[in-house]
């Protein structure tokens, strides 16, 4: 009696008098049978004399018919006739079955891991290879790795003499980037930039051994220098990352000027304090060439370029034109048999004034004896140049040296790779 009470909460147990009544025993719930075996099969309940239905305290196991288990009412106790609570335990989910699926998930993954390739195809690529730059040498040089690339070759396929200049400019913003030097302006330091002051060149001097070709990647090496009393000296060391060869070497004298007035300034004590520990003491990479540009004009001048205006592009962050332009408007007049025979082998270039977005210049070129002058090596060729505003005001005055070109060392031109094969 016990036991029927404690299950009529959950199940409605038939009583004597139901039966007496005449209502069919075995249903409770509506449609649902009420002897169901543990795989919900139904099966009959076997009915006694007295109509109730009887609970043994210790059910035994259920017969086999064929093999198969047959469920009866005798085989089950009242409580499992009721669905288990419900409680936190049983509402979590299968633990053991997440676990294993992490475990794949990682698994998977290592083993891709373990097969991606990371060897890198040659050894310069061990060394900077993302071309991010550190500093050197107890703080005092920054190096910057740089790859050639397809757009920065020429005719010659070799990389351009713009290309070069355009890395000594990268490595030279980076070298005071890195250095924690770096505020608003281009180049500028924290109080350069409270004075509104920024850096200009005033004289370049490049030294070309060797040109680096399509995929190579080179090694730029910059520091600097104190240049007399309000100017700075930058030297820079371009090898090739694989050999170590060096293809070329350059110096570079800067000034202070006013970004407000356009006019050039003293180097504060301030600005001196913040990069005077940075100076080196060591000589210029390029001997300084003393030698005085003589005067060009349109009568002295073999060939002569008008016409030139910067582009949009052609202007830095401090509205002016970026000084390596210079060098491509300076080479349009070279003369093309000289272009076209010889190679840039180095320049001297003293600049002037800025130009800035509206001018109109001209380019002037005069062609030195070939051994002339401070190269007297046969083939040598020297060239005077002039940048100038049409208007007369000089921009940049400048010197070229250029060498033959050798066919064995860029190959035959006109043709196509297949066809050299």
């Amino acid at each position: 009696m016990v036991a029927t009470a404690a299950t009529s909460v959950f199940l409605q147990v038939p009583s004597p008098a139901s039966d007496s009544a005449g209502k069919t025993p075995g249903k409770a719930f509506g449609n649902v049978p009420a002897s169901i075996d543990a795989r919900g099969s139904n099966a009959k309940s076997k009915s006694t004399s007295s109509g109730r239905l009887q609970v043994k305290a210790n059910a035994q196991a259920p017969p086999k018919v064929n093999g198969t288990k047959v469920g009866s009412m005798e085989s089950l106790k009242t409580e499992d006739m009721s669905p288990p609570p419900r409680t936190f335990i049983n509402q979590l989910p299968d633990w053991s079955m997440l676990l294993a699926a992490i475990t794949t998930i990682f698994l998977a993954a290592e083993k891709q891991w373990m097969m991606l390739d990371w060897k890198p195809k040659r050894s310069d690529m061990l060394v900077d290879p993302f071309g991010l730059g550190q500093i050197v040498q107890g703080g005092f040089v920054f190096r910057q790795n740089f790859s050639i690339r397809s757009y920065e070759i020429g005719a010659d396929r070799t990389a351009s003499v713009e290309t070069l200049m355009n890395h000594l400019q990268e490595t030279a913003l980076n070298h005071v980037k890195n250095a924690g030097l770096l505020a608003d302006g281009f180049g500028s330091t924290p109080e350069m930039c409270k004075r509104n002051l920024i850096w200009v060149v005033s004289k370049m001097q490049v030294a070309v051994d060797s040109y680096p070709t399509w995929g190579d990647v080179v090694q730029v090496d910059t520091w600097v220098a104190a240049s007399g009393k309000n100017g700075m000296r930058r030297d820079w060391l371009v090898r090739d990352s694989n050999t170590g060869e060096i293809l070329t070497r350059a110096t570079s004298l800067w000034v202070m000027m006013n970004k407000e007035t356009r006019k050039l300034s003293k180097m504060p004590d301030e600005v001196r304090g913040e990069i005077g520990s940075y100076f080196v003491d060591s000589p210029p990479l390029v001997d300084d060439d003393s030698r005085k540009l003589p005067k060009l004009d349109e009568k002295t001048a073999e060939n002569i370029h008008t016409g030139l205006t910067p582009r949009w592009s052609d202007l830095d962050v401090n509205q002016h034109v970026n000084n390596v332009k210079y060098v491509g408007w300076i080479l349009e007049s070279a003369p093309l048999e000289i272009l076209e025979t010889h190679e840039l082998a180095g320049m001297t270039l003293e600049y002037r004034r800025e130009c800035m977005r509206d001018s109109v210049l001209q380019s002037l070129t005069s062609i030195v004896e070939e051994g002339s002058g401070e190269s007297s090596h046969p083939g040598i060729v020297e060239c005077q140049h002039l940048l100038r505003l049409e208007g007369g005001g000089e921009i940049v005055k400048g010197r070229t040296k250029w060498r033959p070109k050798f066919v064995d060392k860029i190959g035959s031109f006109g043709q196509l790779p297949h066809e050299n094969a």
